[in-house]
C-alpha cells in the first residue's frame, strides 16, 4: 500500500492549496480516508475525512467552511482543497486510509492502517 501526498507549498495568508493523495494498493472509495496535520512541537491532529461508500465528509472546526475533502475514484485519489489559509495551518499534512474508523471515529489517528509520507504546507503572514 502506498499513499503519496503532494500539493503542499509556501503560500501567503488568504491563499489556497489543493492537497492530493494518490493511493495504490487500496481503493479510496472502499476506505475511510483521513487528512491529518502535524505542526512543529505539536501532536498530529485530525483535519478532515471522507467516508468509504457514500463519501460523506467531516472536518475539524478550525478548517470547517474553508476546506473541502473530495475523491476521484477513477484516479484513486483523494483531495483536500484548503482556502483562506492562515499561518496556524502551517504543518506537515498526511493522508491516511483505514477500515476501523467510522462515524464519530474519523479523528482517531490510531484507527488508520496506512499513512502517506506527508506534504509541507507553510502559510506566511
Amino acid at each position: 500500500v502506498q499513499l503519496q501526498a503532494s500539493g503542499g507549498g509556501l503560500v501567503q495568508a488568504g491563499g489556497s492549496l489543493r492537497l492530493s493523495c494518490a493511493a495504490s494498493g487500496v481503493t479510496v472509495r472502499r476506505y475511510d480516508m483521513g487528512w491529518f496535520r502535524q505542526a512543529p512541537g505539536k501532536e498530529r491532529e485530525f483535519v478532515a475525512a471522507i467516508s468509504r461508500g457514500d463519501g460523506s465528509t467531516y472536518y475539524t472546526d478550525s478548517v470547517k467552511g474553508r476546506s473541502t475533502a473530495s475523491r476521484d475514484s477513477a484516479k484513486n485519489t483523494v483531495y483536500l482543497q484548503m482556502n483562506n489559509l492562515k499561518p496556524e495551518d502551517t504543518a506537515v499534512y498526511f493522508c491516511a486510509a483505514g477500515l476501523r474508523t467510522g462515524y464519530g471515529a474519523y479523528h482517531f489517528a490510531e484507527l488508520y492502517a496506512y499513512w502517506g509520507q506527508g506534504t509541507q504546507v507553510t502559510v506566511s503572514s
